[in-house]
């Protein structure tokens, strides 16, 4: 007896789709919910996209399908998401600008491959109803955990940060951004599970979205609540010099170029400020071998401020002289008292994997540096004289939670230096804004941020945006540093727990997909 297409449950009807259908709707739904993430943020889209991913993955007839079905949405996400890593090719565009499609195209269909996986696991361990929805969301949100470890981790547009602009997003505090993730999707797979002839199929979603209500309500109720006076709280200054990074490296533009960060520091715009922040690699020289640039930045701080800078270094190791992407802190003398050597490094940007396969193909351009840059072992917060304790990130490292968490024990802030300069006015620099809010969030610090180009911000202890500098801007920004709050569950118990719990909800799923079922 056939089902009536009319009264077909969703699961069956788009199950059924196969070939380039299947693909090309799969494809379209993963763009689509590439617009719930920032700065879009239209977070609805992910219960429009992931129910229909849900059931043309787990109605599909064969395992091969269910893949099909996950790693042509996650083509057509990262390529929507990510079209962005392509303005880094056209910086220099006679020399790299061949390689952009060859990049996008790389990236988001081997990014794709976490997820075709996941869609492939879940229909090997249960296709219908409740169960199936689980062992999708599981498996979707264990390999997109895989994903942010597997060769140095690319945790970038985690289902969870459709949440950012939302209460929901501070769950992030007590699950951190796989819990959070996991919880999203497995409400959103559920609705793909309804069975429109079958009224008791609608109380698992029901449920769901239940609990995600109560997680909005209790960030909403944090947000709410007042932040606790700071013990201290210095006035810091962020600089954002907006420098074009076609502009950046000529070298007949490194003194004006100095210049426009020294007015910027001494500027006269009220209290004089007792830290000042300038981005990453601010100026286009090795600021610890150049005395002469020293001095005048120690006349150009206001008096008794200390300078945070990102800027190359030289470090002499037993095998040889290693140049390293780093934060140094000068005194008001300016003297280096501190320094921070970045540890995980851009693949293809900082340094060049497997650089036998790579180098033969023409990829040594991509780095920076000829032969790449060390990599640092500092882990932990920096002190200096005059400056609270902070965990210093260097742009990319912003976006492992993991590792922030890790690092940001005992630290009294978080700074951000970036050169966002590279991916120009795209959605790149608003998603890594975004990931450094919510990095804030889980620790319960807070975040100030210089940028190049932008965006520069002051970042609470709840993720809230306090004073910013949009892109293209140049300027400063005056702010005393805000309150931190106690150290917040994720903060104290990591990824593990919940990873765990994640893990073991797979096999429950399993378990009760293999349940005889019961009939009156």
């Amino acid at each position: 007896m056939s089902l009536d297409p009319a009264r077909a449950p969703l699961l069956a009807r788009l199950g059924a789709l196969g070939g380039w259908r299947r693909l090309g709707l799969a494809a379209l739904a993963g763009a689509a919910l590439s617009f719930a993430q920032p700065p879009y943020g239209v977070w609805p889209l992910v219960f429009l996209a992931i129910p229909i991913l849900a059931a043309m993955g787990l109605g599909a007839s064969r395992g091969r399908g269910a893949f099909a079905v996950g790693w042509g949405a996650g083509t057509g996400f990262f390529a929507a998401g990510l079209y962005w890593v392509a303005e880094a090719f056209l910086v220099d565009a006679a020399r790299d600008g061949w390689m952009a499609p060859f990049a996008i195209f790389f990236l988001a269909t081997g990014l794709a491959l976490f997820w075709g996986a996941a869609f492939w696991i879940a229909h090997r361990i249960a296709r219908r109803g409740a169960p199936g929805a689980l062992a999708l969301a599981a498996a979707w949100a264990l390999l997109e955990f895989a994903r942010s470890h597997v060769l140095t981790g690319f945790p970038w547009a985690l289902p969870a940060y459709a949440w950012v602009e939302s209460p929901m997003m501070q769950g992030a505090a007590l699950i951190g951004p796989h819990g959070l993730g996991f919880l999203t999707l497995f409400a959103a797979a559920l609705l793909g599970s309804v069975d429109m002839n079958r009224r008791v199929s609608f109380i698992a979603p029901a449920l769901a979205l239940a609990a995600l209500g109560g997680l909005w309500a209790w960030g909403a109720a944090r947000l709410a609540a007042p932040l606790p006076a700071a013990a201290e709280a210095p006035l810091i200054r962020v600089v954002q010099p907006n420098i074009l990074q076609t502009e950046k490296w000529k070298p007949e533009n490194a003194r004006w170029i100095f210049t426009r960060l020294l007015d910027l520091t001494s500027e006269a715009s009220g209290p004089a400020p007792e830290v000042v922040l300038w981005p990453e690699t601010a100026v286009p020289f090795y600021v610890e071998r150049e005395p002469a640039a020293r001095e005048m930045i120690a006349g150009a701080l206001p008096e008794g401020a200390t300078l945070i800078l990102g800027s190359l270094r030289i470090v002499e190791t037993p095998e040889g002289r290693s140049p390293r992407n780093s934060v140094v802190v000068l005194d008001q003398a300016g003297a280096s008292v501190a320094q921070y050597d970045k540890r995980h490094l851009v693949p293809f940007g900082e340094y060049l994997p497997l650089k036998q396969v790579f180098g033969a193909l023409g990829m040594t351009a991509l780095v920076e540096t000829r032969g790449g840059f060390g990599v640092g072992d500092h882990v932990g917060p920096i002190e200096a004289p005059g400056v609270p304790p902070f965990t210093p990130l260097i742009c990319y490292e912003v976006i492992f939670p993991h590792e922030v968490a890790a690092a940001a024990v005992g630290a009294r802030w978080l700074v951000q230096v970036t050169n966002d300069a590279w991916f120009g006015a795209s959605i790149g620099p608003p998603q890594h804004l975004a990931q450094a809010r919510v990095r804030a969030i889980e620790t319960g610090l807070p975040l100030v941020r210089a940028a190049n180009t932008g965006v520069s911000a002051v970042i609470g202890p709840r993720g809230e945006i306090l004073e910013s500098l949009g892109i293209g801007e140049m300027g400063v920004i005056d702010v005393a540093l805000p309150p931190n709050l106690n150290p917040p569950v994720y903060m104290r118990i990591g990824d593990w727990p919940v990873v765990s719990a994640v893990f073991f909800a797979l096999m429950g799923a399993g378990l009760m997909a293999r349940r005889p079922s019961r009939r009156r």
